[in-house]
């Protein structure tokens, strides 16, 4: 019979240490607490261009349809982070960081009227930390 060699506890705290495929800054933290507050659970898709650029999108949760073509990287403050499987082959060696600047987006994310947009920083992961990054998982 096979034992598992694990806990639970030891199983959790494994995966937050993995490396994170989306972070957050302090500023872009405060922005999504605002919005939560007004707007209930929120959640991210990350936009691969055409008419809304390519910025990161804010949606109250469920607003936004999403199908087997999308790809969840990870969470910020408890708020979904996807994009698009197409989207993910060319940035799946690549860290986002949710931010924002001043200024208003031209796109149909919640942060609009606020005065202010968030964007995303990116860089690429080193040969170490692509050994341990969290998983993704699809919707079936």
């Amino acid at each position: 019979m096979f034992e598992y060699s694990f806990t639970y506890l030891q199983l959790r705290a494994k995966f937050e240490d993995m490396i994170k495929r989306v972070t957050i800054t302090p500023e872009a933290s405060k922005l999504i607490a605002e919005l939560k507050s007004r707007f209930g659970d929120l959640m991210f898709h990350q936009s691969g261009g055409c008419c809304d650029g390519s910025s990161p999108m804010c949606f109250e949760k469920g607003e936004f349809k999403l199908g087997g073509s999308d790809v969840k990287i990870g969470e910020v403050d408890d708020c979904e982070f996807w994009m698009s499987r197409d989207q993910f082959e060319y940035w799946q060696h690549t860290q986002l960081q949710l931010d924002i600047t001043k200024g208003r987006g031209s796109s149909f994310s919640i942060e609009i009227p606020t005065g202010f947009r968030f964007m995303i920083h990116s860089r690429l992961f080193t040969e170490d930390e692509l050994k341990d990054l969290e998983p993704v998982s699809f919707i079936d």
